[in-house]
């Protein structure tokens, strides 16, 4: 029988990441679990050398070089790491596609607190019927221009992180403020 590989440790972590993001976006509104706080199971599950990154916070720059991700700025960017929002202007600078690829739209990272706050009500591929979720944390208006963003099938993937929780809003969750 032939030996199978193991996965190292740093393989296992990003694999359990990845899991918890893709699991968030298949299931808009329903919060996953990363394996720790804080955007780095994100880096290690989404950034590799062929990924463009911009992030507001420097101490994670580091982290992302590591990966051999390019840095770019906001427009030109894959994935946004956007810290703790204080207005929603940068969301009127991520890139969110074009017609003919809008796959090219960015992913959009940021910081909010789950099941708090606001109360929005969601609908769209993913979710059964409706539902309504709760987040705190994010600028005034910021709702309004991410649906300003949008048009279906461009816009912005957006994960919430609350902790160790993530968020996933994909754009094609329709979202209402309540």
């Amino acid at each position: 029988m032939p030996a199978m590989p193991r996965p190292s440790d740093a393989e296992t972590y990003a694999n359990s990441a990845f899991d918890a993001l893709l699991w968030a976006l298949s299931r808009p509104g329903l919060p996953r679990s990363l394996p720790e706080a804080g955007e780095s199971p994100i880096v290690a599950a989404l950034l590799d050398r062929e990924c463009r990154v911009h992030a507001t916070d420097p101490l994670l720059l580091p982290e992302i070089m590591r990966t051999g991700a390019e840095i770019a700025e906001i427009a030109k960017a894959d994935h946004v790491f956007l810290g703790t929002l204080t207005n929603a202007e940068p969301l009127s600078q991520v890139a969110v596609g074009s017609d003919l690829y809008p796959d090219d739209g960015a992913t959009v990272i940021l910081r909010g607190k789950i099941g708090c706050g606001q109360a929005l009500h969601l609908s769209g591929p993913g979710v059964d019927g409706s539902l309504t979720v709760q987040i705190d944390g994010l600028p005034d208006g910021f709702w309004a221009a991410r649906n300003a963003r949008l048009r279906y099938p461009m816009g912005f993937d957006l994960f919430i992180l609350d902790g160790a929780d993530v968020l996933g809003l994909p754009r094609s969750t329709q979202i209402e403020v309540l």
